[in-house]
C-alpha cells in the first residue's frame, strides 16, 4: 500500500508539472516568441517550473546607493519606458529587418553571469562613456552600429536605429548613463527607449536568457 501511494502520488507531481508547463505564458494569448539570436533561432519563454526562483544575484534588497540608487520611471522627455512586452515586440522588429538595436549596457562580467536577452547586443557602458574610451572609438559605434552620420562637428540622426538599452534593473544606472550621454549628443529621444526593470525583473518573470557568446536559451 505505501509503495502503492508512493507511486501515486510521484504520478499525480508529475500530471500537475506537464500541466503547469502549459499555464505559464508570456499572456494569455501568446505562450512564446522565436527570436534570431546570432543568426540562430531561440524561443523566448517562461520557465514553467512554477517554484522556480529567482537568481541570488538578484535577491539583495539593499544595495548601497550610491551607486546603486533607485532610477526615476522617466528619464528624459520623449524618452519611452518600455515593459517586458514591449521590449519583446522591439525584438520582433529586429527581426522584421527594422532599424532597431536592443542593447545590453552591462559590465562585461554582467552578461557572463547572469546572461543577455535573446537578441540583444553585450555594449558596455563603457564603450559610450568618454571618461572610459576614446572619442575615435565611440564615434565608430555610433556610424558603424548606430547608423548616426557625422557632419563635421555635428550629427545627423535621421537614419540612425532606435536603440533599447537595459541593464541589471530599476536600482542599476548604467544603462541610464548611455542614453542621457547620447542625448547630449543629439540623439533623438524618441529613438531611444529603456527598459527600467532591467535584467532583474526579466528573470524574476522565469524569461528565457542567452549567454553573450551562445545561443542556447535558458529559463530562469
Amino acid at each position: 500500500m505505501t509503495r502503492y501511494r508512493i507511486t501515486l502520488a510521484l504520478f499525480l507531481s508529475t500530471v500537475i508539472s506537464i500541466a503547469s508547463a502549459g499555464e505559464v505564458r508570456l499572456t494569455q494569448d501568446l505562450p512564446y516568441v522565436d527570436i534570431r539570436h546570432q543568426s540562430q533561432t531561440v524561443r523566448i519563454e517562461r520557465n514553467p517550473d512554477t517554484e522556480n526562483m529567482l537568481d541570488p544575484d538578484f535577491t539583495l534588497t539593499s544595495r548601497p546607493c550610491p551607486p546603486y540608487c533607485i532610477q526615476p520611471m522617466r528619464l528624459a522627455e520623449d524618452v519611452e519606458t518600455l515593459g517586458e512586452l514591449e521590449i519583446i515586440d522591439y525584438l520582433r522588429r529586429i527581426d522584421r529587418g527594422e532599424p532597431v538595436m536592443v542593447i545590453d549596457s552591462r559590465d562585461s562580467d554582467w552578461p557572463l553571469r547572469s546572461g543577455v536577452i535573446p537578441g540583444a547586443v553585450a555594449i558596455p557602458w563603457q564603450e559610450l562613456h568618454p571618461a572610459h574610451t576614446d572619442a575615435a572609438r565611440i564615434v565608430e559605434t555610433l556610424v558603424f552600429r548606430f547608423g548616426a552620420a557625422q557632419q563635421g562637428p555635428l550629427w545627423n540622426f535621421e537614419n540612425a536605429k532606435t536603440l533599447v538599452f537595459y541593464c541589471n534593473g530599476p536600482w542599476c544606472g548604467q544603462s541610464p548613463t548611455n542614453i542621457k550621454q547620447l542625448l547630449a549628443l543629439g540623439y533623438p529621444p524618441r529613438k531611444l527607449k529603456w527598459y527600467r526593470g532591467g535584467m532583474q525583473d526579466w528573470k524574476m518573470l522565469g524569461l528565457s536568457t542567452v549567454a553573450p557568446a551562445a545561443t542556447t536559451p535558458t529559463t530562469h
